[in-house]
This record gives C-alpha cells, sequence and structure tokens, in this order.
C-alpha cells in the first residue's frame, strides 16, 4: 500500500513538474530574450550611430557602461519588492517600464539625452534579472533549478543569434525620415510594452495561486518547496543585512562582477570591432558576430544539465570562466 502511494505522488510530481516547466519557461525565455535586445543593442546601433550624431568611442562606451549605474541602484530593492509583493505585478512594471525608454532612445539627437536615457534604461530594467531568479525559486525544486537556469540564461545566445541578424536588417531601414538605428530601438523596444501587459494575465505568483495545474500537483509542489524552505532555515535563517557581512556573497558578488565586466565588454563593442577588422557591410557585421553566441548556446545547455546531474556547481562555474577569460586574453594576441 505504501509503494503505491510512493508511486502515485512520484507520478503527480512528474506531472506537476513537467507542467510548470511547459507553462513557465517558454514565457520567461523570451521575456529574457526582450530584455537583453534592448540592453545590448546599442552596440549594433552604434554602426550607425556614431557618424549620424558624431559620438565618439568615449561617448558610447560612457552611454552603455552608465545603464548599470542605474541598474545597480534599484537592483536589490526590486528583487525584494518580486519575494515580498507580486512577482507578476513587478516584472510587468519593469517591463513596461524598459519598453518606453527603450522607445525613447530612437528619438536621441544628445550625447547628454543619450546618457539620461541609458541611465533610466538600467533603472526601468534592474530587478528583472534577480526578480526572476527569486521568481524560480517560487516554483522549482533546488534539484531542478540549475536545469531551469540554464534554459533560462540560453536566451542570451539566442537573442545574439536572433539579434544580431534582426538588427542588421532593421538599420537598413530608412521610412519617415528616420534613420535605421532609430527604427531598431523603436521596434526593439516595443515588445517588452506588449509583453509587459500580458504578463499580469499569464504569470502566477505562487503555486498554490495556480489554476492551470490540478489540486494534487499544487499540493505537491507547495509541501516540497515548504520542505525546501524550512530545511534552508534550519540550517541557518538570514536576514537581508547579514548578506552583505556573509563571506560567500561577498565572493559570489566579486565572481559575477568580473563574468559581467568581461561578457557586456565583449558584447558592446564586437559589432564595432568586426566592422573594423573586416570592413564589411553593417548587415554582414550582425550575422558575423552572431556566431560566437551559437557555440555559447550549445554549451549553457550542456553545462547545466551536467551541473544538475552531477549535483556540482563550483567546478562547473570555475571552468567556464577560466576558459572564457583564456579566450578573451587570446584575442589581443
Amino acid at each position: 500500500m505504501k509503494e503505491k502511494q510512493k508511486l502515485d505522488l512520484n507520478s503527480v510530481g512528474e506531472r506537476a513538474r513537467s507542467r510548470i516547466m511547459r507553462r513557465i519557461m517558454p514565457y520567461l525565455f523570451v521575456l529574457f530574450i526582450i530584455a537583453y535586445l534592448d540592453r545590448v543593442n546599442v552596440g549594433y546601433a552604434a554602426l550607425q550611430m556614431k557618424g549620424d550624431l558624431a559620438f565618439t568611442d568615449d561617448v558610447l562606451g560612457f552611454g552603455a557602461g552608465i545603464f548599470f549605474i542605474g541598474y545597480f541602484l534599484l537592483e536589490i530593492p526590486g528583487s525584494i519588492l518580486v519575494e515580498r509583493w507580486s512577482a507578476r505585478g513587478w516584472i510587468a512594471r519593469i517591463m513596461i517600464s524598459w519598453g518606453i525608454v527603450a522607445i525613447l532612445m530612437g528619438f536621441v539627437r544628445t550625447k547628454n539625452q543619450f546618457y539620461v536615457l541609458r541611465f533610466l534604461l538600467g533603472a526601468a530594467e534592474a530587478g528583472f534579472f534577480p526578480g526572476i531568479m527569486v521568481y524560480f525559486t517560487h516554483w522549482f525544486r533546488y534539484q531542478d533549478r540549475a536545469k531551469a537556469v540554464a534554459m533560462f540564461m540560453a536566451a542570451i545566445p539566442i537573442a545574439n543569434i536572433v539579434g544580431s541578424p534582426l538588427s542588421g536588417l532593421l538599420l537598413g531601414i530608412h521610412h519617415f525620415g528616420l534613420a535605421g538605428w532609430r527604427w531598431l530601438f523603436i521596434i526593439e523596444g516595443a515588445p517588452a510594452i506588449i509583453f509587459g501587459a500580458v504578463t499580469i494575465f499569464y504569470l502566477t505568483d505562487r503555486p498554490h495561486q495556480a489554476k492551470w495545474l490540478a489540486e494534487d500537483e499544487r499540493k505537491w509542489i507547495t509541501d516540497e518547496l515548504d520542505r525546501e524552505h524550512q530545511a534552508k532555515h534550519a540550517v541557518h535563517p538570514y536576514r537581508i543585512l547579514q548578506a552583505f557581512r556573509n563571506r560567500e556573497v561577498i565572493l559570489l558578488t566579486l565572481t559575477y562582477f568580473f563574468i559581467v565586466t568581461s561578457v557586456y565588454g565583449f558584447t558592446f563593442w564586437l559589432p564595432t570591432i568586426v566592422k573594423k577588422l573586416s570592413g564589411a557591410s553593417n548587415l554582414k557585421v550582425t550575422f558575423i558576430s552572431a556566431l560566437p553566441y551559437c557555440v555559447a548556446l550549445v554549451a549553457i545547455l550542456l553545462i547545466g544539465w551536467s551541473s544538475d546531474r552531477t549535483r556540482e556547481r563550483r567546478w562547473h562555474t570555475a571552468i567556464c570562466m577560466m576558459v572564457s577569460g583564456s579566450g578573451l586574453l587570446l584575442s589581443l594576441a
């Protein structure tokens, strides 16, 4: 009898996990593609923007970087609000806000306008990525989280694989007296507003509110996550301020800082570097710029799968960092 109950519970668990993955992951994946494109498309816009507005590399570099000052200031408060308030409400607010700012980027005339809008874009988008990471803890068990995060992070290479040639095509539009780079910002900013509105109706904050799960599935995932939460607090309950004094948190923060610095430096400047080295057309440059991300897509999925299978995180992260760091150093040769 007990064996039958265990089998039934396993069956319910498998159904719940599968349904949650199918319902949540594709949608969040699309949201991150939109977010990432709006964050980095300035690198493709720069192929025309520099000449039209007489911007130097220093202006573009400062404008690209000031995004993260706005992002930094509101990132932690945003992720806390996702935990304590409504995930779908906050994510929707973030998307609509950054969509409006992203579209306004298409009407920039001066470097000061460029700086202000990049700062506001960072402030508007802050909380999206950490908020999604918090949202994962509301729906995925520890055992499934690395796979979910890997699938989510695969949106970065997909955004570049799709977004690079898309940006190249948009640079060729010159309707209503607007240059291609202006259309790039306008067209790529609009989906954030549309999907922000959809998010309010599509996402569900917590499993017990999910009408799209059967009652036994809701109970199973809620019980699983409650047990996980209680086990963590039994080991060592943390308050927010304690995190700032925790050695592991500080080390992980520094690690992430160096990862982000190298990733965004590469992403923002790759189109310009390819253009200078090849002298190719803007469309060709965007296709060439997409190639590294094809490799990245395969690597992200394989590493996430391996990390979940082996339940090992440290070496999977460290080896990836060493390989990417070596690649950047070799590019100087």
